[in-house]
């Protein structure tokens, strides 16, 4: 297993060291039409340029056909920065765990292929801003770590590509009060509820305020 990207657990052990909630370093949270000094710091992030931006359609099926675990369905509205109107033809990049919490499967035709394993999509937004994924719900790491989370890499027209906050699952496992202030709210909240509809789907929403660059 590869945890493709740290900073979520650094992030997690700055909050239990006292670092405060979230907003406090400029880096974190900057202020009101300010761009986060480190957006481009992103491990992983090449991932997202892989895929023809052209042929990409607003949903994609993470999970192969069979693959084992429970299904979830990920949707949601991009707005642009300020968070009030719908961003088309943004590129979304996501890649997780599968349900032992493993990366498994990669192929070695890229960096990213390799680490990400086989639950890894692409898509791209239309006039409306939506997209979805089809999946299966990630198990945490084996050795219990982190919660269990989707990564999420975003990349606009004309921008480089950087990572947003991670999907997870509101009170499930390492969901705590010290993982809530770790969060710097880097493309809005990822902190979201997941419930089951009548074919028993995990359903979550996560939308997305695309952040400020820098110049």
């Amino acid at each position: 297993m590869i945890a493709a990207r740290p900073v979520l657990a650094a992030t997690m052990l700055l909050g239990l060291a006292g670092c405060g909630v979230a907003g406090a370093q400029d880096d974190a949270a900057p202020l009101a039409g300010k761009a986060r000094a480190d957006l481009y710091q992103c491990e992983g992030c090449e991932g997202a340029l892989e895929a023809d931006a052209a042929s990409l359609a607003s949903h994609a099926d993470m999970a192969p056909a069979g693959e084992p675990g429970e299904p979830l369905r990920i949707e949601g509205t991009v707005y642009a920065a300020g968070g009030k109107s719908p961003a088309e033809g943004v590129v979304i990049y996501a890649y997780q765990t599968n349900a032992a919490g493993l990366y498994a499967g990669g192929t070695p035709e890229t960096e990213a292929s390799r680490r990400h394993g086989r639950l890894r999509g692409w898509v791209k937004t239309g006039a409306d801003g939506r997209y979805s994924f089809g999946t299966i719900k990630p198990a945490p790491y084996p050795d219990d770590t982190i919660p269990a989370h989707v990564h999420f890499t975003i990349l606009e027209p004309g921008k480089r590509p950087y990572w947003i906050d991670d999907i997870v699952f509101d009170g499930e496992f390492g969901v705590t009060d010290a993982y809530r202030r770790s969060m710097t709210n880097k493309g809005g909240n990822g902190i979201v509820p997941a419930t089951r509809d009548a074919r028993g789907v995990w359903q979550v929403t996560r939308d997305i305020i695309l952040e400020r660059h820098p110049e």
